[in-house]
C-alpha cells in the first residue's frame, strides 16, 4: 500500500514532536519532512511534493498565509492538500486560508485523532466528506459572516470619524482597508498596486481613487472629530494640524482590523 507522504509545518517544537509521536506506528503515512518557519516550508514542499501538509499561520520569515500564496506549483508533479492548523479563530483568518488553497482550517488545541482523518481523507486513503456537509456549511457560514462583520465594523468607524457613506472615498477606504488586511503588504505598493486595484473594481482611474480617499480623509478632519479618531485607537495620535497620508490611514485602520480579529 502506498504510503501517504505528509510535511509537518509549525514553529512549536513541541507540536512538531506531538504529530511525529501520532504517527510513530502508523503504515499508512509516512512524514518525510518537518519545518519550523515559512521560507523552509516552501523549500521543501516544492522539493518533496508531499501529498499532504500541516500548516501552521504565525510562523517565522514567513507566515503559513505566505507559504500558501507564493509556492511555486510548476516545480512540482502535483499540488498538495493542505491542513491549516492554527490558534488564530478569527473568520476572516479561515477566509483567507480556504480562499488561498487550504483543503481544511483547525484550530488549536486540536484533536490528534481527527487531524489523523483529515490527513488520511485529504491523502485519499479515508473516503472523502460529501458536499454541503456540516463542516462546508460552517466554512461557508463563517465566510459570509466575517465579510459582514467586517462591514459593519468600518461602517462604525466611519461614521464615528464622520466619513459620509454618499462619498466616492467612503467606498474606496473601505475597499483599500480589505485589501491592506487580507494582503498587509500592499500598504507598501500603495500606487502601484492598490489604487489601480481599486480602481480596476469600480471603473476609474487610479488618481481618482487617491483623490477620493484622500477627500474623505480631509472631510472628517474639517469636521472636527479628531478625539473620535484618537479614542478608536486609544491614544492620542493626531491633532487637529496632524492629518494622515492615505496609506497611514488605511494601514493603522487595518491593522486595528486585524487585531481585533475582524
Amino acid at each position: 500500500m502506498k504510503k501517504i507522504k505528509l510535511i509537518v509545518v509549525d514553529d512549536n517544537e513541541e507540536f512538531i514532536n506531538n504529530v511525529k509521536e501520532s504517527y510513530f506506528d502508523d503504515d499508512a503515512v509516512e512524514i518525510i519532512a518537518t519545518a519550523k518557519d515559512g521560507l523552509e516550508a516552501i523549500s521543501k514542499i516544492e522539493n518533496f511534493c508531499p501529498d499532504v501538509v500541516i500548516l501552521d499561520i504565525v510562523m517565522p520569515e514567513v507566515d503559513g498565509f505566505g507559504v500558501l500564496a507564493n509556492l511555486n506549483y510548476s516545480k512540482m508533479s502535483k499540488k498538495p492538500n493542505f491542513i491549516v492548523v492554527s490558534q488564530l479563530t478569527g473568520d476572516n483568518f479561515i477566509n483567507k486560508a480556504i480562499s488561498l488553497g487550504a483543503s481544511y482550517y483547525l484550530v488549536k488545541p486540536i484533536n490528534m485523532a481527527m487531524l489523523k482523518d483529515r490527513v488520511k481523507e485529504f491523502g485519499g486513503l479515508n473516503a472523502p466528506k460529501k458536499k454541503n456537509t456540516l463542516d462546508d456549511k460552517l466554512v461557508e457560514q463563517a465566510l459570509k459572516r466575517s465579510q459582514r462583520t467586517l462591514d459593519e465594523k468600518l461602517a462604525n468607524i466611519f461614521i464615528t470619524v464622520g466619513i459620509p457613506a454618499h462619498i466616492k472615498g467612503y467606498q474606496f477606504l473601505r475597499e483599500a482597508i480589505k485589501m491592506a488586511i487580507d494582503s498587509p503588504e500592499i500598504i507598501n505598493s500603495i500606487t502601484k498596486k492598490l489604487y489601480p486595484s481599486i480602481a480596476d473594481k469600480f471603473a476609474t482611474s487610479p488618481s481618482k481613487v487617491e483623490r477620493a480617499i484622500r477627500h474623505a480623509i480631509e472631510v472628517a478632519w474639517n469636521r472636527g472629530k479628531i478625539e473620535n479618531i484618537n479614542n478608536i485607537f486609544g491614544i492620542k495620535i493626531y491633532t487637529a494640524n496632524d492629518k494622515p497620508t492615505n496609506g497611514e490611514f488605511i494601514a493603522l485602520l487595518a491593522d486595528k482590523m486585524i487585531m481585533e480579529g475582524a
